[in-house]
Formats: structure tokens, C-alpha cells, sequence
């Protein structure tokens, strides 16, 4: 530009204080439809990422596939760098999950910092000039590096940029580590799409919509871009990816078409009264994504639609997470042992119970967990969480197991399982589920489940106890605890294996998964066994005799305790709740 010195003043101060204008005026990106670079235009939301770039210390964007984030991020981290005055050097520090991912932030930011004019008069140094750690001449430095616990060694920067944050593989521990090289000044960005409920990026966002952390959440949506809404239409629909598969069948009466207006001057507050009546947006570049992603609603949700429920590889879908968050997730009615022990509902006379427990060591990150479901009424009526060692942990399980005349099945794996169940057979528990043996039989005595350890081996059938809990969720099984849903939002498959994200737990799920699973492998084979006795028995002629008749009550229904016989009695006086309220301290209530 052939500008005075008087005119570059003016131009500079310009460029400083409207970002917009700089980069529009000054970059270009490459254009795949055209073949050619073209000057870097800016959307509205984009003009808005920008601003809280500018205006806010920690930020987080939450865009959708193709939204042009990163290429506005590098963009005004190339501004941030030929700006910057040597006295006080930017020190861009990129993380993402793998070095390629961060080494192509850097390359775009190179790329832009190549296009400001000359007058600006920053150029690369030669000390220091790779694609994984460049410097330029007026001081400033762009690193990039992947996930480790060394990434920040050696380097203090002034922005941090997560790329991509939600698929890095990463604990709170390093995130905190990231925060701290922050502390004497300096920004931090977080830009991702949806991942599910990872131990960092979704975090972050959930703590921002709280007010528990000082992120400014910037909001990406398709529907807004200019360039894939020109065409928008909203459709009354609860799945819009049925309603594209079914396209043809259906009825477009009650579309909404957008196509008219200007997609720059739109009224989204008008679109969002909409989307509250329960429309859903599409258009033509949305379907043809659809189809890309070959109608995976779970690639759609996380690539398109912004949306964290469903959208990483959750075992459990998201409607079934969902119809549990409004329809079955109850206040408990009691809560013992400093708010440990929660209890929803009474052991009712003549229904089956089964008790799930997982044990941990009591020292570890793991907690262990006691889960008492309603065989009959398929429901949760008791959970126990806690850090608390194996043998006292069996103690909690032989009280409320009795209670509930619960058939019991503990998971040994490694261990520490094979402690707590042999404390519950010193107890005097006898309704232990045995792995192996013959669970038409499970009460009978014999020397195979006399030689046996009670127990089962989660980690052996896994695939098969998990399955099984997440066929019983489909099938509305009742689910009462906020804590067991918070464990399910974050239950993934990790290698094609179902398990807890990094940084999150899953006892209370192993708990109850393996009570629902063997619940089906031995109360059902069990009500074979018992209506097949009934009708022997009927077929009988037998003689009355009054004076055995008084005796025992005995419902095969019910696992027998062998403890007292009164329990099975009509008039049931087992142990109740006021006695464990009353005589809690035996058992570690406080």
C-alpha cells in the first residue's frame, strides 16, 4: 500500500483497535469451491468469537463441523504476534491431542502471519524456525506440542490454545498444571467440537453455564452461518434424521421457510421461539451432511448440532439418558451414614431383591458401591458410595442385604471382592450368588458351592453384565439416582470397550449392572423351577396335618437367609429401617 507515514499511523491504529477490519482487509483463505484465496470474510458469530477474544482473559467456543473457528483463531493470534511490541512478546503455546493437530494451528497461523504487509515490519527469526516452535522478530514465539505432562516445561505462555480440547485424552491434573502456567497473566482458549461428556472441555463448559469457573462461552451454530443457511427451513419433528431418511413419505405443510430473508440480518431470536415449539433447522447443506456422515446420529450430534448428550461414544443413547433425567430420578426418602446410603424404598413382604456389590480397595481414586434393586418392580431401592475398606464394607452389605432378604453378588476381580465376601460368610450371609454353579439349584447345598468362592468376575464378562443393564434401561427399567445418571452420561466405549471416561467413575454402574445381570440368570430360571413344583405338587393327593401347618412360612420366591425363620412368617418382623436408624452405629452410621 502506497500510504504516507501519516496514513500508516492512522492505518495502524486502526488495525488495533477493529480486529475485524484487520484481518478482513489484510488475510485470505483458501477457497475449495473456487480454487483460489480469497479475503477472510467474518460472520456475524464470528465478528462475536472475536470480540470475547479481545475482551475476555479464558474463553471456550463450541462450534460445529466446518465453522471456521481455528482459521479465526490463527488469524487473530497472527495479529496478536506482528502487533505485539518487543518489550512484551506472545508466547502461543497450541495443545491438542496430537502433535499433527497442533502443528496445523501453527502452520495457519505461520500462513496469516506471512500475509500481513510489510509496513508492520515483523518477519520470522532465524534462530528458532520449524513447524513445531517458531519465533519471530519483534520476540514473539508459536509452540506446538501434543498432550503430556511435559508439555509446559520450559515454556511460560502468554495464550494457551486447546484445539480440538474435547478429544484430548488428559486428567484434571493436567489441566490444572495448563492453568497454573497462566497464573502470573495471559489468555487461554479452548476451541472444540462435542465429545461426549470428556474430562476437560465438556467440564469446562458445564462449569461456565453455572458460573463456576470465569469462561466466556462463545456459541457456534450452523443455522446462524451464513453459508450453510441460505436455504433454511425448520421442521416440527422430534428426529431429524428420520424425518430425512423418510423424506418423501412425509408431510411438509407445517415447514417453516427462512429462504427469503437475509441470512446476515435474520431474526434468530424468532427461529429460537421456534425451536422451543419444537422445531428442529435444516437445509440443503445440512442434509447433504447428513448424508456424509451416513445419518450416525451420534457423528451428527457432535459434528453438527453442538450437542454434548450423545454425541461421544456413550453406551447409553441419549433419549434413554434424557426420558431418565425428567421421568424416574427421585430425591431420596432417606439418607443414612453421611449422605452415603440412600434409601427410596421399604423391602416390601413377597418381592425379590438383589444386592450388586463392587468393592475397592478404600485408598484408591475408586469407591465402592452397594446397589439394591426391585427384582419384581424392576427399580432401585437402595445405593451405598463410599471410600471405606473391604471387610468394614461387608458389614454395610450383611445389615441392609438382611434387611431386604437380598440375594447377593459381589465382584472379586483382583481381589479385593474374595475379602469382603468371606467377612459376609463369617457374618452368617448365605444368599451369595456362586459363578459356575447351577443357578436352578443356587440354594441347594453341595460341595461345588461349598469349594467355591462366592462371587463373580466382572472383568471376565464385561461386555455381557453391561448389556445386560443396558437392555433394562431401554426397557424402562427405573433408575432413581442422580449419582448413577452422572456415572451413565459418562460411561463410554473405550476401544470397543464400555468404560469410564478418563477422570470420571463407574462403580455405581458395576454395582447395579451386575445385580440386573444375574437377577435375569437366576430369578428367572428360579420362577421355572417354582411354577413347576406348584403344578407337581397340585397333582398330588396330600393328608392335611394341622400341626406342621403352623410351622414355616416358605416363599421359594424369596432367597432364604437361613438367619431366622420369622422373617418369612406373614407376619414379617424382620429388620426395618428405624432399627438400622436406631441401631446405626453398629454399622458406621455417624
Amino acid at each position: 500500500m502506497g500510504l504516507t507515514k501519516e496514513q500508516l499511523m492512522l492505518e495502524y491504529v486502526r488495525c488495533m483497535k477493529d480486529t475485524p477490519y484487520a484481518l478482513r482487509t489484510y488475510l485470505q483463505t483458501y477457497d475449495n469451491t473456487v480454487s483460489k484465496y480469497v479475503p477472510l470474510e467474518l460472520f456475524p458469530d464470528q465478528i462475536s468469537l472475536l470480540k470475547d477474544y479481545e475482551d475476555f482473559e479464558e474463553n471456550i467456543a463450541l462450534k460445529y463441523r466446518q465453522a471456521g473457528v481455528s482459521t479465526v483463531t490463527a488469524a487473530w493470534v497472527s495479529k496478536k504476534l506482528v502487533f505485539a511490541k518487543k518489550e512484551r512478546p506472545e508466547k502461543i503455546l497450541i495443545i491438542a491431542n496430537k502433535l499433527d493437530t497442533s502443528m496445523e494451528m501453527a502452520n495457519k497461523i505461520r500462513a496469516f502471519v506471512e500475509q500481513w504487509p510489510a509496513w508492520v515490519g515483523t518477519g520470522f527469526s532465524s534462530d528458532k524456525n520449524s513447524q513445531r516452535h517458531y519465533k519471530l522478530t519483534n520476540g514473539c514465539e508459536v509452540k506446538a506440542v501434543a498432550t503430556s505432562r511435559d508439555a509446559l516445561r520450559g515454556y511460560t505462555p502468554t495464550v494457551l490454545v486447546f484445539d480440538e480440547a474435547a478429544f484430548i485424552e488428559a486428567d484434571g491434573d493436567f489441566w490444572a498444571a495448563c492453568m497454573a502456567s497462566l497464573s502470573t497473566g495471559g489468555k487461554v482458549i479452548v476451541v472444540s467440537t462435542p465429545n461426549g461428556y470428556d474430562a476437560i472441555y465438556y467440564e469446562i463448559y458445564n462449569q461456565a453455564n453455572k458460573g463456576m469457573n470465569n469462561f466466556k462461552i462463545s456459541e457456534m451454530f450452523w443455522w446462524k452461518d451464513p453459508r450453510y443457511s441460505k436455504d433454511l427451513f425448520l421442521v416440527p419433528t422430534d428426529d431429524m434424521v428420520d424425518y430425512l431418511l423418510h423424506k418423501e413419505e412425509r408431510d411438509h405443510s407445517g415447514n417453516v421457510s427462512f429462504a427469503d430473508s437475509d441470512s446476515y440480518e435474520r431474526d434468530y431470536e424468532k427461529i429460537k421461539e421456534y425451536f422451543s415449539k419444537g422445531y428442529k433447522p435444516c437445509s440443503s447443506w445440512y442434509e447433504k451432511m447428513v448424508k456424509k456422515l451416513k445419518y450416525d446420529k451420534r457423528k451428527i450430534n457432535q459434528e453438527l448440532n453442538c450437542e454434548f448428550l450423545g454425541s461421544g461414544d456413550n453406551v447409553f443413547d441419549s433419549k434413554q439418558l434424557e426420558y431418565i433425567k425428567d421421568s424416574t430420578i427421585q430425591e431420596a426418602s432417606t439418607k443414612l451414614m453421611g449422605n452415603s446410603l440412600w434409601m427410596w424404598k421399604e423391602p416390601i413382604q413377597g418381592h425379590k431383591y438383589i444386592m450388586g456389590v463392587d468393592v475397592s480397595r478404600g485408598d484408591s481414586e475408586d469407591f465402592s458401591s452397594i446397589q439394591i434393586i426391585d427384582f419384581d418392580e424392576r427399580e432401585q431401592v437402595l445405593e451405598y458410595v463410599g471410600k471405606i475398606p473391604p471387610d468394614a464394607l461387608a458389614e454395610i452389605a450383611y445389615k441392609w442385604g438382611l434387611m431386604y432378604s437380598a440375594f447377593c453378588v459381589v465382584d472379586i476381580t483382583g481381589g479385593m471382592g474374595i475379602t469382603t465376601v468371606r467377612k459376609m460368610q463369617e457374618l452368617g450371609y448365605k444368599n451369595l450368588y456362586i459363578d459356575g454353579v447351577d443357578s436352578m439349584n443356587i440354594w441347594a447345598v453341595n460341595k461345588t458351592s461349598v469349594d467355591k468362592i462366592p462371587g463373580i468376575n466382572f472383568n471376565n464378562k464385561r461386555v455381557q453384565i453391561v448389556a445386560a443393564f443396558e437392555e433394562y434401561v431401554r426397557h424402562k427399567f427405573k433408575i432413581r439416582s442422580v449419582r448413577l445418571y452422572n456415572e451413565m452420561n459418562t460411561f463410554v466405549y473405550i476401544n470397543g470397550r464400555p468404560d469410564h471416561q478418563r477422570g470420571q467413575h463407574d462403580d455405581l454402574i458395576m454395582g447395579i449392572s451386575m445385580a440386573i445381570y444375574v437377577g435375569e440368570s437366576s430369578f428367572q430360571k428360579l420362577e421355572k423351577v417354582t411354577e413347576k413344583t406348584k403344578m407337581m405338587i397340585e397333582s398330588w393327593t396330600v393328608a392335611n396335618n394341622n400341626s406342621v401347618a403352623k410351622e414355616v412360612y416358605f416363599n421359594p420366591q424369596l432367597p432364604n437367609t437361613n438367619i431366622r425363620n420369622e422373617q418369612f412368617t406373614k407376619d414379617f418382623s424382620g429388620p426395618s429401617k428405624n432399627d438400622y436408624i436406631e441401631y446405626g452405629w453398629l454399622f458406621g452410621k455417624r
